[in-house]
């Protein structure tokens, strides 16, 4: 049985090969419906991979911010922290609080009053994703604050305008109106890290969250012992019930986590800013190409099957002798069938590589033309291995379909009617 088998797998093939003209044509045909839609399905796979990775990759738009500002205690912050869905949590001061004038130094240690910014405190710490996107370090509060600089991550527009880099020294500064006075308290600060402009255009100093708290409570009039008195750090005593904070900086895992958090925060009437309408729109495009290629392919395989179905019963009707004689030879029904099922497999075969071929070169060009507006790896148009897999077993579970209705027709011939012919 298996002899008989590979013989007509051979047979099928020497006349396939026989009748090259022909199959070079059915070839070409297939290759020219694939191929547009190959460049079609790369282009769209590769400009929604793109735009999902710009997101994915940019921790911005995994970040979540209450809108108006709250009270959140240390142990609603903790529950936030242990939520699956979220990455990092760090609390935050109130934001007229958090602002401190920062001053380049001189080479004999002076401050230089050319070189002030007025920065935006905002609280980090080791697992910042912010910094981790961007290989910056995290700072960190040293074991004698009062006399030891506290390190801070500048944004870019910050160090540029204070002329500092990496390592370098900078003079903080906090001012106050207490009891009719204006009064004011230093501190050392040492760059630890100084972050690329994407990652933040404003002048921002991403600092430990004890630098922030000590900021807050000296301009409420409190005393902050552990930075120095003889800095000015001077005040009331702090109040000994746990700090309140007004808000929070949080990020979460993935994508996905951030339509979830933010239907959680609003099942609990908490307005949160997030970027969620920049993802669902990345979506909603994804969705809608989607549907276009499901409509072109549906209607480019209907016309793949009639046609390949015609093929298929008009090469039947010219090789009906042949496939007679071969009955009247033994072969079995099971054996016939192979004969216009294995061609058609072939044409699926060939068809397919010829597409994946001028597709490659279609993607060169369209990557080239493009490659000004991606950076790194991106591409505008992009198959991976697997979807050139995909594609072969479609066609031919295609070619197969089409060509069985034909294939058992030519299973079935009688081998009288061939005698009767002959």
């Amino acid at each position: 049985m298996a002899n008989t088998f590979s013989t007509m797998v051979r047979l099928a093939f020497k006349d396939y090969w026989h009748e090259f003209l022909l199959s070079a044509c059915a070839v070409l045909g297939l290759a020219a419906v694939l191929t547009p839609l190959l460049v079609l399905y790369g282009v769209k796979f590769g400009v929604v991979q793109t735009l999902t990775e710009r997101l994915r990759n940019d921790p911005r738009n995994l970040e979540i911010s209450p809108v108006m500002s709250g009270k959140y205690t240390p142990e609603y912050l903790a529950q936030l922290a242990a939520h699956p869905d979220v990455a990092f949590v760090l609390p935050r001061t109130r934001s007229i609080a958090a602002t401190m004038d920062l001053s380049g130094t001189e080479a004999n240690g002076e401050s230089s009053a050319r070189l002030q910014v007025v920065a935006s405190l905002e609280p980090t710490a080791t697992g910042d994703p912010l910094l981790l996107r961007f290989g910056a370090a995290a700072p960190s509060m040293p074991q004698n604050p009062a006399a030891e600089p506290i390190g801070i991550t500048l944004s870019a527009s910050a160090a540029e305008k204070l002329h500092v880099k990496q390592g370098d020294t900078l003079n903080g500064k906090v001012e106050r109106r207490f009891q009719g006075k204006v009064q004011t308290a230093r501190v050392a600060l040492r760059v630890a890290a100084v972050l690329p402009l994407a990652a933040q255009q404003k002048d921002v100093a991403y600092v430990p969250l004890p630098l922030m708290e000590a900021t807050e409570d000296y301009r409420d009039g409190r005393a902050v012992p552990e930075l120095g008195t003889q800095n000015g750090w001077t005040g009331d005593p702090r109040p000994q019930e746990p700090r309140i904070y007004p808000g929070f900086r949080l990020y979460v895992r993935s994508l996905d986590d951030v339509m979830q958090l933010r239907q959680a925060f609003a099942a609990q009437k908490l307005d949160v800013y997030t970027h969620a309408e920049e993802i669902e729109q990345v979506t909603a495009l994804a969705r809608a190409l989607n549907l276009i290629f499901a409509l072109i392919c549906a209607a480019t395989a209907i016309g793949f099957l009639a046609s390949t179905a015609s093929s298929v019963l008009a090469s039947i009707k010219r090789k009906q002798r042949i496939l007679g004689l071969l009955r009247l030879n033994g072969f079995t029904t099971g054996a016939l069938l192979l004969f216009p099922l294995a061609q058609s497999l072939l044409t699926a075969l060939l068809g397919t590589a010829l597409a994946a071929g001028v597709y490659g070169v279609a993607a060169f060009v369209i990557n080239t033309l493009f490659s000004a507006s991606v950076s790194g790896m991106e591409q505008v148009c992009l198959l991976l291995p697997q979807h050139f897999l995909l594609t072969f077993a479609a066609v031919a579970g295609l070619a197969l379909l089409a060509a069985f209705g034909p294939a058992l027709r030519a299973a079935r011939i009688e081998p009288s009617e061939v005698i009767r012919e002959i």
